[in-house]
């Protein structure tokens, strides 16, 4: 039960953005996906999601289904001027469970009911999520995780502008999921929130710089790599053929 990359390639007009990775996830373990800004992270991240179809390679889901992966987006992405209470929200994470065109049942309702409690938003069941700060957003969006109820979890930037308390109280959720045998992969740009929280790192600057125990793969020499390969990759990138033509 793991998730693969197998010589994934992802390209933006021909100028790959994610070049040639190769590795595994450990299973039941906190990764992170830490590099420069322009490093393609967000981009791998939603290739293994399936929002992205690469170029060549695979991800390779061994013993997993896309029911399986719990998907955060960064709350850039999320349009939050729809008209949607924050119970609904959260019940949306069962939709994997119920299938889209049936209603979510009793238990799914208790169970998103049950997470709201978990992140202390009970009380905001019935808010529309306009009304909720950031923080208390992404609380919401941890809420729909764990209504989802998934054995893989990816994040995009999930602590990114959220206060101290909810970033304290959602990194206590992700020693949860750690401690539930379940797999975390998250985007940081944080390198002390990498160090404290993830004991696996992959250290991407459009390619594979290091992947694995993060004090191994932080080393002063790597993060320097990682910077001039981001800052001079147009100019180094080596030419990429994908079915006969370059990408």
């Amino acid at each position: 039960m793991s998730l693969r990359l197998e010589n994934l390639t992802v390209s933006y007009q021909r100028h790959p953005a994610v070049h040639h990775v190769q590795g595994e996830f450990a299973a039941g373990e906190a990764t992170a996906i830490f590099g420069p800004n322009g490093a393609g992270k967000s981009t791998l991240l939603k290739t293994m999601m399936g929002l992205i179809q690469p170029d060549a390679g695979r991800v390779v889901l061994d013993g997993l289904t896309r029911r399986d992966i719990a998907y955060l987006p960064q709350q850039s992405e999320i349009d939050r001027s729809l008209p949607v209470e924050v119970l609904d929200l959260v019940t949306t994470g069962q939709w994997f469970r119920s299938s889209w065109f049936r209603r979510v049942d009793r238990q799914g309702r208790d169970a998103a009911w049950q997470a709201l409690e978990t992140v202390g938003l009970a009380d905001f069941a019935h808010r529309p999520v306009s009304a909720l700060s950031i923080g208390q957003f992404q609380r919401v969006l941890f809420a729909r995780i764990l209504a989802q109820d998934a054995r893989v979890i990816l994040l995009d930037e999930p602590f990114n502008a959220v206060d101290a308390r909810t970033t304290h109280d959602l990194f206590d959720l992700l020693q949860r999921w750690r401690g539930e045998g379940r797999t975390v992969i998250a985007v940081l740009h944080d390198e002390s929130q990498v160090r404290r929280h993830f004991p696996r790192t992959l250290l991407l600057a459009r390619e594979v710089v290091a992947w694995g125990e993060t004090d191994r793969v932080l080393t002063e020499d790597n993060m320097r790599r990682a910077v001039d390969t981001a800052a001079h990759w147009q100019d180094r990138a080596p030419v990429c053929h994908v079915n006969g033509e370059t990408a």
